[in-house]
């Protein structure tokens, strides 16, 4: 019996693996905000410039404690950090492994970052706001500094923990071909500057040494989910029994836009989160190249090819992909961009710095540190119009969550669509966000638009939140959009705005302290978080100490 079985009974024992912590459904109510923590925030709070942009900036664990406020005030009710583990520590041709990527001991911390006890403190504090945490891992390869090109390179792989052996490694070979599975599941995915030696996953002692490893990681830090950077590159029975041992929901990264390459997984029951790639394509074409029916048609395509929708992450920006602001740099767009991204189907995930309009095509400057890349030239820009419409949009989902949980799984609806505009409904009768999305950017006219029909009942009051305008459904259940300028808009029935946090309205939270001391409720503008009772960590603390005992 290997040690990961060992550690699956025992866990089983004790009430299984499947309730250690935050599921699909719970994960389907949270909106990410997605950290690189070199390029985030430093402990001291210091914004002078990073002088080489291929190395470490100084970012750090406590430093982002530190600016969790920042992410909050927009509404995210979950963080996504990059990879915590010791990464190489040489200065290779493609520079320092400050993005973490590069693991040489998973069983080391990265101590650019800070100390094990500052992750801790991290997750602690998150878990104090009733936030969650995900982390990013690589359980797909292991890396080595190298002075060329593989094969022409000797690999030391006594140097890599735990997986110390030559025996734990597919044999050298060139990934020739990214869509032929064997191919790209097989074969290496660095082999210049930096090896990244690629795991025979295929090994049952290589699956029950990662399961042993994640069950750790996950009980030691209360970790709340995880990302599995390149997950398409691993094959496809490693999947779940990795997901087991980790114990919460997971995102698998299977970088396609094809909607079967990436729907599978989840039709296949290897993993239920998946960052929505078909979407993403189609989604930046609409906003940045006109083709709004695209985007439509792709929408369509992911319900009929994917199981859940509610947990695939719908986002316009990562840190391996173009900034938005660097394919077009008109504002209203990206407005738009971030309004379907948070009113969509699906988990809202934004990058750091797009709320700031942080331009970056390619890496490294798509990662450029957040404390010296707003557009306004002031670090970490509460005023920034993206910073504020992020809040605005939040607090309206987790509103209209908070309400009814329905919220989630219900479909989003097509109303109108037309080359230059997309018209949605998403939410149950009585809770339904009625959005609509314009592609004509910061020029586009003035006019009147129809939304409709049965958009709400007849004679229901609505409230657009970004102007905090009122109107009524019409006899055909249709609102009126005043469009202009291209700006996006979102309507919400006014008899359900109370605890929103928008236009006058108390957030609960706020609504709740007012109470609790006597004092008038106030009207005011915010981002309302959605609170969620914390899970117990006893399960997998036990787990974790197993874990470790019986390495």
């Amino acid at each position: 019996m290997g040690r990961f079985t060992v550690i699956l009974a025992a866990a089983a024992s004790l009430g299984g693996l499947a309730s250690a912590g935050p599921g699909a459904a719970e994960w389907a109510s949270r909106s990410i905000y997605q950290v690189m923590i070199d390029r985030f925030a430093r402990s001291d709070g210091s914004s002078e410039e990073c002088t080489d942009i291929d190395g470490y900036c100084g970012g750090t664990w406590t430093g982002l404690i530190n600016k969790l406020d920042y992410i909050q005030g927009m509404g995210f009710t979950a963080v996504q950090i990059s990879p915590v583990v010791e990464n190489i520590r040489e200065d290779t041709g493609y520079g320092e492994a400050y993005h973490g990527y590069w693991s040489n001991n998973m069983y080391g911390i990265n101590e650019n970052f800070g100390t094990a006890g500052d992750l801790s403190h991290l997750s602690q504090a998150l878990h104090d706001r009733d936030m969650y945490l995900m982390v990013d891992v690589v359980i797909n390869n292991m890396a080595q500094a190298i002075d060329g090109s593989m094969p022409d390179q000797t690999i030391d792989y006594s140097q890599l923990q735990p997986f110390n052996d030559e025996r734990y490694y597919h044999e050298y070979c060139n990934i020739t071909d990214y869509d032929n599975d064997e191919i790209a599941q097989q074969c290496w995915l660095g082999v210049t500057n930096v090896a990244l030696p690629d795991l025979d996953t295929e090994s049952q002692e290589v699956t029950d040494m990662i399961g042993t490893w994640i069950t750790g990681l996950v009980a030691n830090y209360s970790i709340d989910g995880l990302r599995i950077d390149a997950a398409k590159h691993v094959n496809n029975e490693y999947l779940p029994p990795f997901v087991e041992a980790a114990g919460v929901f997971t995102f698998g990264e299977i970088f396609s836009g094809v909607v079967d390459n990436v729907c599978k997984y989840q039709r296949d029951n290897l993993i239920s989160g998946l960052p929505n790639f078909p979407v993403y394509f189609p989604l930046i074409q609409a906003f940045t190249a006109g083709d709004m029916e695209g985007l439509s048609e792709m929408i369509s395509d992911v319900n009929d090819g994917c199981t859940d929708t509610s947990v695939l992450g719908t986002f316009a920006e990562n840190h391996d992909l173009p900034r938005f602001a660097s394919l077009v740099p008109d504002l209203a767009l990206a407005k738009n961009a971030i309004a379907f991204t948070i009113l969509a189907d699906g988990i809202p995930t934004m990058y750091q710095g797009q709320e700031q309009h942080m331009p970056g095509n390619y890496s490294p400057y798509n990662r450029a540190p957040l404390w010296s890349g707003s557009e306004s030239g002031t670090p970490y820009d509460t005023s920034a119009p993206l910073y504020n419409l992020t809040a605005t949009l939040n607090a309206l989902r987790n509103h209209a969550i908070s309400i009814d949980s329905r919220y989630v799984s219900n479909h989003s609806i097509e109303l109108f669509l037309d080359p230059s505009t997309m018209a949605t409904r998403k939410g149950p009768d009585g809770v339904q966000i009625v959005a609509v999305f314009s592609n004509q950017g910061e020029r586009g006219g003035e006019y009147e638009l129809s939304v409709g029909p049965s958009a709400y009942e007849i004679g229901t009051e609505v409230i657009e939140v970004f102007s905090c305008t009122r109107s009524n459904a019409n006899e055909a259940g249709n609102v009126t959009a005043l469009m202009g300028a291209g700006e996006p808009k979102a309507f919400f029935p006014t008899a359900q705005m109370e605890g929103s946090g928008l236009c006058g309205y108390a957030s609960n939270a706020e609504a709740a302290t007012n109470t609790s001391s006597g004092a008038e409720p106030s009207a005011t503008n915010g981002a309302a978080i959605a609170a969620d009772v914390r899970w117990g960590t006893a399960l997998l603390g036990v787990m974790g100490a197993l874990a470790f005992w019986l390495l």
